[in-house]
């Protein structure tokens, strides 16, 4: 298992990080290991991949188009 090394550490973060622990009867390690994992676990919804090229694009305002008339789809073919 991986281990990591947080230097500089505010003193009342930690002080508020040994009185989290201790509300939860869990080491300040192991509390700070809780807390990583619900951060990294809340995963975001996913956004809608349209709205979320609309929006980027919006700015740069839209295009007409002509639409070319459609045509009536031929017969499928048989095989009987």
């Amino acid at each position: 298992m991986a281990s990591i090394t947080i230097r500089n550490l505010d003193e009342d973060l930690k002080r508020r990080l040994r009185i989290r622990a201790a509300e939860h009867h869990r080491s300040i390690e192991e509390e700070v290991r809780e807390i990583l994992r619900l951060a990294v676990d809340q995963s975001t919804a996913p956004e809608n991949l349209g709205e979320s090229i609309h929006r980027r694009f919006a700015a740069l305002g839209g295009v007409d188009l002509q639409l070319p008339s459609r045509e009536p789809m031929p017969e499928p073919p048989r095989f009987d």
